[in-house]
């Protein structure tokens, strides 16, 4: 070996040291894997069916939302489901659920820890509306090759909506502040109501026969708008005939119907969605507003750095708001209590599975019996009985004191978690007094039936005199 190279073999340069790894536990890494969620991800808005529904006896409820690609876990804690109605919650019920992603540290499994259930029923106008949907796109009027882009620089738009209604006023306020030379012709129409939907496809065809007969003045688009509202007020947007005038125009469509969570038929057919009239304005104007944003440039960039900076601020403030909130003593004890109900059910599983193994095990030892010899098995049993007592002699004591400190600890621990304490607190157990069921609701007891109340020290038989709905000030009288 040449000199030099054995000089750098000693001295360990021809083989770097291996890199130092920095080596996780497992609770280290999941907390580190919900941090992240929480932080990035946080409050979160998810639909779809409701399975695996499952209520303890704690008060939290547990289940699963799926669709047909995926599932999530969700858990429902008792201080949130008592706002909860609960007849949303069924297996195969479709809801939108609003809570926090998290992580259960205990299993390492990622759960939506939901704050709020709304109920998403299809109903007689939701099934109209996803047929008509489907009838549509059948035919191919949802098709992106039917598409046409939204002019850059539109000079002048048709606009197809109520006059007195909210839209109307959000758009003209919008297109005002951001490009005033821009012209507007309305084709005033109805919004809602019976016959709204014919009108408003007319409007359509009247904008397209206006710019054929006005060649200085021709249309660049149209924007097709209402304000917000529920399924029936928006409904005029979901008929037939609005979808094949929108197909039908010559001049591209702009749908901004409803707020940014409502879709309708016309959204689909359109040339172009906005979530909200105001940002239809916005998109219609962002050509000339971009423009005049680059000729003020130097007053725009100062107040972008300033609502930039002030948005960091607030996103800071809302970062140790969140941190606050995750530091929550409620939380833990929360996180703790659905860690009880695991051990809880894990622990009647391993009962019943050891009830069935000492079954077992008691039937092959009585079958053996049968086949064994009684006196050769006595002989056998009564020489290990002569050694069992000297060694009972010897270990008797000491396993007598053993088993009076366990009985003592017993004893408080039963003690501890006996009812007879919470009776002797000033609460009672009220049970029907012909069969014995525990009554935990009014509607459980008639008028006239005797009822037994048990108490710290003794029992209370009454006879009930009326029985009363929940949240009412009456009661049953003794």
């Amino acid at each position: 070996m040449p000199k030099a190279l054995k000089s750098q073999w000693e001295f360990g340069e021809l083989f770097p040291a291996e890199a130092v790894r920095k080596v996780l536990t497992v609770s280290e890494l999941t907390g580190s894997i919900r941090r992240i969620l929480e932080k990035e991800i946080g409050q979160v808005s998810v639909t779809w069916e409701i399975s695996n529904l499952r209520i303890q006896s704690s008060g939290h409820i547990y289940f699963s939302i799926k669709d047909a690609e995926a599932q999530l876990a969700c858990v429902l804690f008792r201080a949130e489901a008592a706002s909860v109605n609960r007849d949303y919650l069924q297996d195969g019920q479709k809801v939108v659920l609003e809570g926090e992603l998290t992580v259960y540290e205990a299993r390492g499994q990622y759960q939506l820890r939901v704050a709020s259930v709304q109920l998403q029923g299809l109903g007689a106008l939701q099934a109209a509306f996803e047929r008509l949907k489907q009838k549509l796109n059948a035919e191919g009027l949802f098709d992106q090759s039917h598409k046409r882009s939204i002019p850059q620089f539109p000079q002048a738009i048709g606009l197809v909506t109520s006059p007195v209604g909210a839209a109307i006023r959000d758009v003209l306020h919008t297109v005002q502040r951001r490009n005033p030379a821009l012209q507007i012709i309305l084709a005033s129409c109805r919004v809602q109501g019976a016959g709204a939907a014919q009108e408003i496809a007319a409007a359509i065809s009247t904008l397209n026969d206006w710019t054929r007969s006005k060649p200085s003045l021709n249309l660049d688009l149209i924007l097709l708008t209402r304000g917000g509202g529920s399924l029936e007020d928006l409904w005029a947007f979901n008929e037939e005939i609005v979808a094949r005038a929108i197909y039908g125009s010559r001049l591209p469509v702009i749908s901004a119907v409803g707020h940014e969570i409502d879709f309708t038929i016309s959204d689909f057919v359109a040339d172009f969605r906005a979530a909200t009239p105001t940002a239809a304005a916005e998109i219609i104007t962002e050509g000339i507003f971009s423009r005049k944003q680059y000729l003020l440039e130097s007053k725009s960039v100062l107040s972008s750095l300033l609502q930039r900076r002030l948005q960091e601020k607030k996103d800071e403030l809302a970062a140790l708001i969140r941190l606050l909130s995750r530091g929550h003593p409620k939380r833990k004890l929360a996180q703790q209590a659905q860690r009880l109900d695991d051990l809880q059910a894990g622990l009647a599983r391993c009962y019943r599975q050891h009830l069935r193994h000492k079954d077992g095990a008691f039937r092959t030892a009585a079958a053996r019996l049968l086949r064994l010899k009684p006196q050769a098995l006595l002989n056998l049993r009564k020489e290990k009985l002569l050694q069992l007592t000297d060694r009972l002699r010897c270990q008797l004591p000491l396993l007598l004191n053993a088993r009076r400190d366990r009985i003592r600890s017993a004893e408080t621990r039963l003690r501890l978690l006996s009812p007879l304490n919470v009776l002797e607190r000033g609460y009672s157990i009220t049970t029907k007094s012909t069969t014995g069921e525990v009554v935990r609701k009014s509607t459980q007891v008639k008028a006239g039936e005797e009822i037994i109340s048990r108490v710290g020290q003794g029992e209370v038989r009454s006879i009930t005199k009326e029985s009363l709905p929940p949240n009412t000030n009456s009661g049953i009288t003794r």
